[in-house]
This record gives C-alpha cells, sequence and structure tokens, in this order.
C-alpha cells in the first residue's frame, strides 16, 4: 500500500508529505475500528480498480478513498466533515492545486450517504464505499458483526431498532448502486442481504 500511496502522490504532481502515510495508517488502526480499519480502505482501492476506467478524475477519486473515514468516532456525526478538512489541509500543505483538494473534500463528504450524487466521479465513490453491501453473505455478516462491535456501547434494542433503520433506508432506494457496473454486479445480492440482516435485527418488521 506504501508504494500505492507513493505512485498517488505523483499522479497529483507533488510528492506524499513526509511523515502523513503513517499518520494515516494510525489512525485506521485505531482500536475502536473493528470495519472502518485499514482494511476497508484496501477493499475499497481494489474496489475503485475495478471502476477506474469510468472515472474522470481517477486519482482525485483515489486520494478520497484514502482519506474518507481517516477520522472516526462512532460517537460523532461528524466524521466525514472533519475526515475533509484532514484531507484539505494535507493537499494544500503537500502544494496539490486548490480546485483539487477542494473537489477530494467534496467527494468526502460525500460519504455520508444522504444526498443523489450530483456526478459520475461521485457515483462511483458512493458505489465503492457500499460495495461490501453485495458481497456474499458470509463477508456481509462479517461486515454487520464488525459494525457491531464499533457500537458495542449502543444498548442492544436501540442498536437493533436504529441499525435496521438505515438497511431500510438503503433498500427502500430505487438503486442502491449508481454505476451501471455495480448495479449489475451487486444490487440484488445487496438488496438480499439488507432484507435477511433487518429480518435478523427485528424480525417483526416488513421489509419492502
Amino acid at each position: 500500500m506504501a508504494q500505492r500511496w507513493k505512485a498517488l502522490w505523483q499522479e497529483l504532481g507533488t510528492e506524499a508529505p513526509p511523515g502523513l502515510f503513517d499518520e494515516l495508517v494510525a489512525h485506521y488502526a485505531e482500536p475502536h475500528r473493528a470495519y472502518h480499519n485499514l482494511n476497508h480502505i484496501e477493499f475499497c482501492l481494489d474496489q475503485f480498480d475495478l471502476l477506474c476506467s469510468l472515472a474522470i478524475q481517477p486519482a482525485i477519486i483515489e486520494t478520497a478513498i484514502w482519506f474518507h473515514d481517516a477520522i472516526y468516532d462512532p460517537q460523532r456525526a461528524d466524521n466525514e466533515e472533519r475526515s475533509a478538512t484532514w484531507a484539505l489541509s494535507a493537499l494544500d500543505g503537500a502544494g496539490v492545486d486548490p480546485a483539487a483538494g477542494q473537489r477530494v473534500a467534496e467527494l468526502i463528504e460525500a460519504t455520508k450517504h444522504n444526498r443523489p450524487p450530483g456526478d459520475e466521479d461521485t457515483a462511483l465513490l458512493l458505489d465503492i464505499d457500499l460495495a461490501i453491501l453485495g458481497q456474499p453473505p458470509a463477508v456481509f455478516e462479517q461486515y454487520e458483526q464488525a459494525v457491531r462491535q464499533e457500537y458495542s456501547w449502543v444498548a442492544e434494542e436501540m442498536f437493533r431498532t436504529r441499525r435496521a433503520a438505515l438497511l431500510q433506508e438503503f433498500l427502500n432506494r430505487e438503486r442502491i448502486y449508481f454505476t451501471e457496473r455495480f448495479y449489475m454486479q451487486y444490487e440484488q445480492q445487496a438488496r438480499q442481504n439488507l432484507a435477511r440482516s433487518i429480518a435478523r435485527l427485528v424480525p417483526d418488521q416488513r421489509t419492502v
């Protein structure tokens, strides 16, 4: 991953700031991260490699992937904004074009998944971040267990209710995946995974 990180900064027209890779890795290795860790970033980069030929600004998307969960505190609601701020500061400090830095920050904030993407590159990043939903059942279940670990401080009944509501929001979408590639590859499996998980979390709730 270190070599890929170095190559990315060359694509951005500069060199990686000294120590930034190690600092970022240390954040992703924080003990409270059962899912939002370096394995998640590696997974997202692998998914990006499947879609990178569709990207308008591939280096910008890849930078957003590296930073999108850099700050992660499950008890806060501003993780994306704080991660975006860190990315913007790092890019600015390295002399990257300000417009590129701002674009990275916008992409990171879009991973809140609270509105439809406004452009193709945002759609790519959102699909990459949600690719875990469309993985085989065993992999999806590992993901769900990891999320529960990250929210171990939440009472069981409350977690079940809120988690089911969040998953239902994705299930209610006309499309979970915005790119045709991931729609064809992951949509059906994602819907099966979501419905199964909701039924387990709140057995009396009827999924649509």
